[in-house]
């Protein structure tokens, strides 16, 4: 068994104190949301955001989340969301980890003053969890 004094390379920079580590989280979570949150979400109806598929309409209509609205991130002006109140919370997703399309997203809401939050995993998180695409 390892002493106190071994470190390891988790352990090689001391953790955060649990203040700090709590005021992290919480900002991470003010920024990003999941597929299992997003997915209880949509089936109980109580949703409170706009689901915004931000990649490319022909990899929407190949399968996408029901009732997400496909606006690719370069067409997020403000002039696509001027039907939705200010104050709408938009949630992005895009491909998934390997793809920045989301946060290139999240970063144009910002800048148009709209809040928003990105669906980490995106569409290949979504599959991973097992929860259903439509299609069209």
């Amino acid at each position: 068994m390892p002493n106190e004094t071994t470190l390891s390379l988790v352990t090689e920079v001391a953790p955060a104190d649990p203040a700090s580590a709590q005021a992290h989280f919480e900002a991470l979570l003010a920024f990003e949301t999941d597929c299992w949150d997003v997915h209880a979400s949509l089936v109980e109806d109580s949703r409170g955001f706009v689901l915004l598929d931000v990649r490319a309409p022909d990899l929407y209509r190949d399968g996408h989340i029901l009732g997400a609205v496909n606006l690719p991130h370069g067409r997020i002006i403000g002039r696509n969301l001027a039907d939705y109140p200010a104050d709408t919370l938009f949630v992005v997703y895009c491909s998934g980890p390997h793809c920045n399309g989301a946060d290139k997203a999240a970063v144009r809401l910002a800048r148009l003053g709209r809040p928003v939050k990105k669906m980490i995993g995106g569409i290949e998180g979504w599959k991973v969890e097992g929860f259903p695409l439509v299609k069209g």
